[in-house]
Order: structure tokens, then sequence, then C-alpha cells
């Protein structure tokens, strides 16, 4: 029997503020004494409730055979699980392209990975190459300096009123427009969203993504990278196919004392930009550090998002830099600056609240794990055994690429 979805809201964290059936142009949204609920006969997902809830409680989404009814709802204390399978809360086959990239960028982490204990349930595959989400870009910045030959870019979509639940961690594809040599759709190339899950901006439909512009291969042969000259050549006002979202286990633990371990090179940094913004906006109070970043680059002057990362509380986050070529310095790389804090990776590592992240380019992947090896073997641990511990609870994750 084939899934739909449905639009719910979720009764254990609604306050019951009214503003979801005032903001609704369809009269979709009702409530009783006990609930506020959602006519799936109505709705018309246009996503107009969304903005003004100020829980998030109106943000819910289920994959269902038979859509729950108004009464349903009414007699619920808490959301009901998806009927769909947890791994693909989509009744639409992952495409064979996005597998295999997946696939690729999962390689590293040893196997099939399991999501924290804590992270959010994910949307995956809502929007498909044959039935896109069309975004307008908000703005496209350039993160690098002028001078350098590292063209990175901050590039923000608005999806007006196309709805599209995204967590910290999970990637968008972008379906640049066109034909091939061959005369087939060029490939989707799927980017992390940079973008925490309530927007680039709280309050408006909009989503980040950090994309560097491809000019050379790896061995330095000049080439064009079809969909990232494609992003990084958009103009504000410029309309972009997007699908997705995908991901479900390279994803944000939501429990509040998880500590995160960050390694990246790069665009890497964009899942964890994600994961950094959500943190310091829902602090309540002076945030008690439980970010760890260990960043790589080249040179200081190619480093995303350097400026708004150095004004970043230390409470909130530990960070690390590390550069390769940076003129009268000494080469430096991520596993360096993770030898530099063995103590505090080794504690990090036997801690049942850290999870560690890895998001770059598939080269540094030797250097992290031999240096994480190296800090096991100074303090009585043992790295081959670890590894699989850490990636089946959770607590393990990799996404690298060429």
């Amino acid at each position: 029997m084939p899934l739909v979805r449905q639009h719910l809201i979720d009764p254990e964290i609604c306050i019951r503020c009214n503003t979801c059936e005032e903001t609704c142009p369809v009269d979709a949204i009702t409530h009783d004494g006990t609930n506020y609920v959602v006519d799936f006969a109505k709705c018309d997902f246009c996503g107009d409730c969304l903005p003004p809830c100020p829980t998030g409680a109106i943000d819910s989404w289920r994959q269902v055979s038979a859509p729950w009814s108004v009464d349903d709802q009414y007699r619920w204390d808490s959301l009901p699980e998806d009927q769909a399978d947890t791994a693909r809360p989509s009744s639409a086959p992952i495409p064979e392209e996005v597998a295999r990239l997946t696939e690729v960028a999962s390689a590293g982490a040893g196997g099939r990975e399991v999501p924290p204990f804590s992270a959010a349930h994910p949307c995956i595959n809502i929007y498909t190459r044959e039935r896109p989400a069309r975004a307008v870009v908000q703005g496209n910045f350039r993160l690098t300096d002028g001078d350098s030959d590292s063209d990175i870019r901050h590039i923000v979509l608005d999806f007006g009123r196309t709805v599209l639940p995204v967590l910290e961690g999970q990637s968008l594809g972008i379906i640049p427009p066109g034909l091939d040599r061959n005369g087939k759709p060029h490939h989707m190339r799927l980017y992390s969203v940079a973008s925490p899950r309530q927007g680039e901006r709280s309050g408006y439909n909009n989503v980040a993504l950090t994309i560097k512009r491809v000019v050379a291969d790896e061995l330095g042969n000049p080439i064009r990278g079809t969909a990232s000259n494609f992003m990084c050549d958009l103009k504000k006002g410029d309309e972009v196919e997007v699908t997705g979202p995908y991901g479900t286990t390279f994803l944000m633990p939501n429990h509040p004392g998880s500590k995160i371990v960050m390694i990246c090179t790069g665009t890497g940094s964009a899942p964890f930009r994600a994961m950094t913004e959500r943190r310091r906006r829902s602090a309540r109070q002076e945030p008690v550090c439980s970010l760890y970043l260990f960043f790589g680059s080249r040179r200081r002057n190619e480093l995303p998002y350097f400026g708004p990362l150095m004004k970043l509380p230390k409470s909130l986050i530990d960070v690390e830099l590390a550069f390769s070529r940076e003129p009268e310095q000494p080469k430096q790389y991520v596993q360096d600056r993770l030898r530099a804090r063995t103590d505090d990776v080794a504690r990090l590592l036997a801690d049942p609240d850290a999870a560690f992240y890895i998001c770059g380019h598939k080269r540094m992947e030797n250097g992290v794990n031999l240096a994480l090896a190296e800090i096991c073997a100074a303090k009585g641990m043992n790295w081959e055994q670890l590894l699989p511990e850490l990636r089946d609870s959770g607590r393990f994750h990799v996404e690298t690429y060429y």
C-alpha cells in the first residue's frame, strides 16, 4: 500500500497559542479543549503556518498508509511513529545516483552507520529529479579572499511556501540545467546543508549551502565542475531545482549533554556550521563547551567562515586550526592538531555522550584514523576494537569526497 505524507501538530510541545489556526489560509487547522489538529483532506502543504509557531510543534510530518483523522488527533498525548521504514520515510525509492554518492561518501565509516540515539527523525527523498523543489537564490557570498585561488561560496536558497524539513548533517541534491556531451541530463550533485533546521535565518524558509568552485581535477588538470560552477555563478533571484533531503545517519545528537567532535577540511565544514549554529541558537544560558572543532585548510585566507568562527565564544566551541601551506609557518594537518590534544581526544573517545564526525576530502581519512589509533595506544585503548563500538553506538560518522 503506498504511503502518503501527513502534516500533524506535536501535542507534547504545542502551547495552544492559536497562531497556526489563525494563519492557515484553507482552514485545515482546528482545535478542541485538548489538541490543535490538521485536517488531512484540507491541508495543501502551503507552509504558511510554519514560521509563526513559537515552539516548532507545527513542523511535524508522518508517512502513513491511511491518514489520521481529526478525531484520532484529538485523542493523542504524543505523535505516533511513522508507518514507513524508519530508514526511508518516503514511498519513493532512493535514486541510484544518490545511493552511489552516499555509499562513496560514507565508505570511511567502515560499514552501515547508526545515527546518534537522540537524533531527530529525518525526512528523506521528499523531492526527486522528476518532482524537484524549486528555490530562489537569496544570496551568493564569497567566503574566501578575492586573491585566493580557492573560490568557496555561501549560497542561500529560499523555498517560499515549499515545505522542506531538513536536519543538520543532511544533504540536498542540486540538478544543473541542460544536457551533458552525450545528450543526457547532468548528474545530480549532493551538498551538505550549512544551516540549522530553523533555516539560515530563523522564521524564514531558507537553507544555506557551502560550495567550492571546481576548476581542476586531482592532478591539477583544468576542468570545469558542472554543478559547482553553475551554483557559484548564480545571482540573486535565480531559480534552482533541488531534490532531497538525503541522509539518515550523519545527524546531530539532540541530547543536551552530548559533545560533538568535528573534524573537517574545506567545504567539509558545512554540516558543522549547521550543528554549531543549532547549538548556539538553542543555548538558554551561557553555554558549557560541548563542541570541538579540528579544521584544516591550505591557508588562512582559504578557510570558510574564518571571521564568524573566530567570534564564537570559547564557552561554546573549542577550535583547533591547521594550515598546510601558510607562509612562514610549519606545515600542519588536522591529524597533527588531534595529536596535540591527545588527553582531551582520549577523554572524548571514552565518553559515551561524545560523538565524532569527519567530513572533507578523502585524503585526510587515513591520517585522522592513524592519529586516533596513536592516541588510543598512548592511553591504553585499542582503536581497532573501539572503532566498531563507536560506529555501532552512533558515535562515529564519516562523509568524505574526492
